[in-house]
């Protein structure tokens, strides 16, 4: 059978990952190349990787190779796109790390680019084969839940410690990095916020604190507000400051109401409607019965980043619906663009965001930072269980 040949741009922390998933995970993948501008790390491929793996220290040796089929895209986040933008040119299928990019209006080339090439493009959403997402969003889209009125995501358990930001020189730095925890830690969950309810909003308004836990220069607090075409209103929290942290995503509607948190997912099930409840209740005090419904879902988080090769590898060989594609990347990140520059404007952020406004502002914060970090000590993590 043929397999896909895949060449990985970054072997840091996931990219290693990926490589041994590859190795031994993913029927019908193979591990043809890797390429990273660190010798340091084309040394560990060196040693820990079959002799068969081609090595390259630089994207344009790897794609004049024409030893893939597949590129998989494991960089600091500026990279994805131009990255991405190269490898289709050069007519290879392209897998993402998470976030799709720092700012939409590059990602937006990239979609353009994906759209233009014919072929495959996707992303590393890993979370969406959680079986506890792949239900929600299936009680949301059936209409089980009804019409939604509000979500509330209190995301809280990214704990970080100040060694892990002096890890490298390029974390939590406007210019190394883009953002800080919603863009590094969170783009999973603004994915999953708008991926399992079908709904993204129509305006934002949020608050972000910088360095205020950490001795760092990007946001490590945020609080923001958002409001609905249907008037439904969300709310999302996160931090990488507190210990112990929460992550609690519920949903309400029509019909009740849906919390995930803690492996799980309860439905609490209106028996009648709240609408048609209130239009005929006429005794004043009283509420519409309500079901505690404990919903099973399969045990584990899913086949994770594992999945999501497979799924890839699947869509190539044998065009499968991808379960992550690319061009969906772009609303996870419209959502952080819009919460940064609501916090940079002291206002409210319309959507679609001014992409060109954004860049704008991202870019005098990476032009006028003078932060810089003391006895950087430049580490690889292992990163199993960090989604």
């Amino acid at each position: 059978m043929k397999k896909v040949r895949y060449g990985i741009i970054g072997v840091g922390n996931m990219g290693r990952a990926h490589a041994l998933d590859l190795i031994h995970e993913v029927k019908g993948a193979e591990l043809a190349a890797v390429c990273d501008t660190s010798p340091e790390r084309l040394e560990w491929a060196a040693e820990h990787l079959p002799d068969t793996v081609l090595r390259f220290s630089t994207p344009a040796q790897l794609f004049a190779s024409k030893s893939i089929d597949a590129v998989l895209i494991s960089t600091p986040h500026y990279d994805h796109p131009p990255l991405a933008i190269e490898a289709l040119k050069h007519g290879y299928h392209v897998l993402i790390e998470k976030p799709a990019g720092v700012y939409t209006k590059a990602v937006q080339e990239m979609n353009e680019a994906a759209a233009q090439s014919g072929r495959k493009f996707g992303i590393m959403y890993n979370q969406r084969t959680n079986p506890l997402y792949q239900k929600l969003r299936e009680l949301i889209q059936s209409g089980e839940l009804g019409e939604i009125r509000r979500t509330n995501w209190i995301i809280t358990d990214w704990y970080r410690s100040q060694s892990y930001y002096n890890s490298g020189g390029w974390r939590a730095t406007w210019a190394g990095e883009g953002g800080g925890v919603l863009l590094n830690q969170d783009p999973h969950q603004l994915d999953l916020w708008q991926w399992t309810t079908g709904m993204m909003p129509k305006r934002v308004r949020a608050f972000c604190q910088f360095g205020k836990y950490r001795n760092i220069e990007v946001e490590d607090d945020v609080t923001a507000y958002v409001e609905y075409e249907n008037g439904a209103t969300g709310l999302f929290i996160t931090t990488t400051g507190e210990a112990p942290g929460t992550n609690r995503f519920e949903i309400n509607g029509d019909n009740g109401k849906i919390v995930v948190e803690n492996g799980k997912l309860t439905f609490w099930r209106l028996r009648i409607p709240e609408p048609k409840f209130n239009a005929e209740f006429a005794e004043g005090f009283g509420r519409p019965e309500c079901w505690k419904c404990e919903i099973p879902v399969p045990e584990g988080g899913g086949e994770q980043h594992k999945g999501i090769l497979r799924n890839f590898t699947n869509a190539i060989l044998h065009d499968e619906p991808l379960l992550a594609p690319g061009e969906e990347g772009i609303r996870g990140l419209t959502l952080s663009n819009a919460m940064y520059l609501s916090a940079w404007t002291d206002n409210w952020v319309e959507l679609p965001i001014d992409s060109d406004l954004f860049h704008e502002k991202l870019m005098e914060r990476v032009e006028s930072s003078t932060f810089r970090k003391e006895a950087v000590e430049q580490r690889t993590f292992d990163v199993k269980g960090t989604h």
